[in-house]
């Protein structure tokens, strides 16, 4: 009886976290995103493909006015994580260059297991504040 009360358990434990780690139903996965406010339109790209778990990366950021002009000048805060796991990042990643044509190079990225990641980022511009969130799944 106990050992059944027990591989119950396991089973029931294992699928409850097999769920867990599987993303949203539905969720977009889109690279290209308008922000929050509707202020910039945004497109993000791995530099090199295919992402790589646990290997440093880099991606290109493009942003736009709502106009389609280029924003030039941006300032851009990177943040994300996984949101089943509650943990952010394992780097810090940061905008090192301006590539001009309103992108951005962003080094620093890294992720440390496969799964479902947000890419937040957070820019500053001629028109103001405004956010987007990018969500990435890892194979």
């Amino acid at each position: 009886m106990f050992r059944t009360l027990l591989i119950g358990l396991v089973f029931l434990s294992t699928l409850g976290l097999s769920g867990c780690m599987s993303p949203p139903v539905g969720l977009d996965v889109a690279r290209e995103r308008v922000t929050g406010q509707k202020l910039y339109q945004v497109e993000v790209k791995p530099v090199a493909e295919p992402v790589v778990i646990g290997k440093l990366h880099s991606w290109e950021v493009s942003v736009k006015q709502a106009s389609g002009q280029p924003l030039t000048g941006a300032k851009i805060l990177v943040d994300g994580g996984m949101p089943q796991h509650h943990h952010g990042l394992p780097t810090q990643p940061r905008v090192t260059k301006e590539l001009g044509d309103g992108r951005y190079l962003v080094e620093g990225v890294k992720f440390s297991m496969s799964g479902w990641w947000e890419f937040k980022l957070k820019i500053e511009g001629t028109q103001g504040s405004d956010d987007v969130t990018f969500n990435l799944v890892l194979p």
